[in-house]
């Protein structure tokens, strides 16, 4: 037996090590996190259960404080701020959904828990939850691997906890037996960059001729190219006559992200463009809060913030297909990916630009919780992203 004045420490450091573990950005140990409710039902009071959901989102989103001092170029302790406060309202929810009743009440307040940060305005903030390892845990069982991995996660907080250890540890060998990812369509290709905070923040006509001339020559083999978020800089109508020249005779279309200024702020977006048409295709739902979302300046008759549209286009239609879109942020929490997948979707188009994610594991967990969706419904997925850079010319940069 465990002595009362050790449990509490041992919860947290396990708490803390579930968190920094499953959450590695390696998508074999996303499942590790199905451990979570039974460390917080084994908490022996509210205050414990605090500290243990704390340790493990701090752990999981570790990454956060380097990411925001790279963003702004400034020291941690911004990023440290935003790291604590982003905590606040998982372990809060936790917290106070706790308590000692087992049984019944216990797995119902677990349930509301799981709900309320998947959804907004709690699930805004919403990271590294549990509901993501069904894609590893049960590929291809679409919302019935996602009904029985929340089954499993409930089972963790009860008596029997036991059997869902074995039963997790059953299911985890199995999947790493039956390794396989949906096949995307020749059609399709995702372009990576690598132009660090460059990306689309030249608008010169040289930078949209290099750009074009990387598309042609992956359009070679591909009909429909993904570039990554912010790709194009501020969607104008001569960025969008000058792409529509450069496609001309190729069959190609692009999907790559811009930006939309709006009097109020601006909107995060998709655009399409062919040789025949330019349109915005998607509007990001949900913007990274903070850098991007920046809601209070609306409240204070201010704008300049990206704009969040919480539960529109979830599908778009691209050539024929109909596709799930998620932009960045939108690659950490639950609403977006479940909201697309009740349209049946047919691929998944993913993307970012996460040069300040720099020296963390940020990228790898976006892309990481983008395929473990991908796994669950047996839906191909395209990526594009940009990172950091590496050359000067936008041609040298693709891989």
């Amino acid at each position: 037996m465990i002595p009362d004045r050790l449990r509490g420490p041992i919860l947290i450091g396990l708490s803390i090590a579930v968190g920094a573990v499953a959450w590695s950005g390696n998508i074999t140990t996303i499942p590790v996190a199905v451990f979570f409710p039974l460390l917080w039902a084994k908490s022996p009071s509210r205050v414990i259960a605090a500290a243990v959901s704390a340790g493990y989102f701090l752990a999981a989103s570790r990454g956060l404080p380097q990411g925001v001092a790279n963003f702004y170029a400034a020291d941690l302790w911004p990023g440290l701020m935003l790291w604590v406060m982003a905590s606040s309202s998982f372990t809060l929810v936790h917290a106070l959904l706790w308590t000692r009743q087992p049984g019944g009440v216990r797995a119902v307040r677990y349930v509301v828990a799981m709900v309320l940060m998947a959804l907004p305005p709690f699930g805004v903030v919403g990271w590294a939850h549990p509901l993501t390892a069904a894609g590893i845990l049960f590929p291809g069982w679409g919302w019935c691997g996602l009904g029985a991995t929340a089954i499993l996660l409930v089972v963790m907080t009860g008596r029997r906890w036991q059997i869902a250890i074995a039963v997790l540890l059953g299911l985890y060998a199995w999947s790493a037996t039956d390794w396989t990812q949906p096949k995307v369509p020749d059609s399709w290709k995702g372009v990576d960059l690598a132009l660090g905070q460059n990306l689309g923040r030249d608008g010169a006509l040289r930078y949209h001729r290099d750009l074009i001339a990387t598309v042609l020559a992956e359009g070679e083999e591909a009909r429909l190219v993904v570039l990554p978020e912010s790709a194009l800089g501020f969607w104008t109508p001569t960025v969008a006559r000058v792409w529509q020249r450069g496609l001309l005779g190729s069959g190609i279309t692009v999907i790559a992200g811009a930006a939309v200024i709006a009097a109020a702020g601006y909107d995060n977006v998709m655009v399409a463009i062919s040789a025949t048409e330019a349109r915005i295709l998607y509007r990001e739902r949900m913007p990274v809060p903070v850098s991007m979302w920046q809601p209070w300046r609306a409240w204070m008759g201010k704008g300049g913030g990206a704009r969040a549209y919480f539960f529109a286009n979830p599908v778009v239609d691209v050539s024929g297909m109909r596709i799930a879109p998620l932009i960045c942020y939108e690659q950490l929490i639950l609403w977006p990916i479940l909201q697309s997948m009740l349209q049946s979707p047919d691929i998944i188009v993913a993307t970012g630009n996460s040069w300040w994610t720099s020296g963390t594991s940020i990228i790898a967990i976006q892309q990481a919780s983008a395929v473990a969706w991908s796994r669950l419904f047996g839906v191909p997925i395209v990526m594009a992203f940009n990172q950091n850079s590496f050359h000067s010319d936008i041609r040298g940069m693709t891989k």
